[in-house]
């Protein structure tokens, strides 16, 4: 296991009694660096929709549970955040919530001339996912997807 993993997996474990008595979700832990900063990254969510008071109450609560258990060696950023209405699909559970509903697939290389697609999601399993348009049922790989997420049509707004 390299830094970051052990950093992820170690800031997830703190997580779990922090989160629980909220009814909160950890949509996404990430450790990273960009440019000459460090950051440690928690998005978050819940039903209803997740309040700038839950992500205080969080950031507050990691950060004193980080600073006593000083695993993490270099200078680092803590965020806490929410996915926002753009949330990228990556658990099963993000599947589950999102069957029936508009998506947008984002491929690597482009497909019959196209990298994005929109439509319905009908299946998912941990290799594939299914949508459904006007036009056609289309299965995609999971490994040729760079970003899956709900579909909002802001000329519309």
């Amino acid at each position: 296991m390299n830094k970051r993993e052990q950093v992820e997996s170690k800031t997830e474990k703190l997580l779990e009694p922090i989160l629980n008595p909220g009814n909160l979700e950890l949509v996404d832990l990430e450790y990273v660096k960009e440019g000459s900063d460090q950051i440690l990254r928690v998005t978050l969510d819940k039903e209803g929709g997740l309040r700038i008071d839950d992500c205080e109450r969080v950031s507050r609560a990691l950060s004193e549970a980080l600073d006593q258990a000083d695993f993490i060696d270099d200078a680092y950023m803590l965020e806490v955040s929410s996915p926002g209405l753009l949330r990228p699909l990556k658990k099963e559970k993000d599947f589950q919530r999102n069957r029936g509903k508009e998506i947008e697939i984002h491929l690597y290389k482009a497909m019959e001339g196209s990298k994005e697609w929109i439509g319905v999601l009908k299946d998912y399993d941990p290799k594939s996912v299914t949508i459904v348009n006007e036009e056609d049922e289309r299965q995609f790989l999971l490994q040729d997807i760079s970003l899956i997420r709900p579909y909002i049509d802001f000329s519309d707004l």
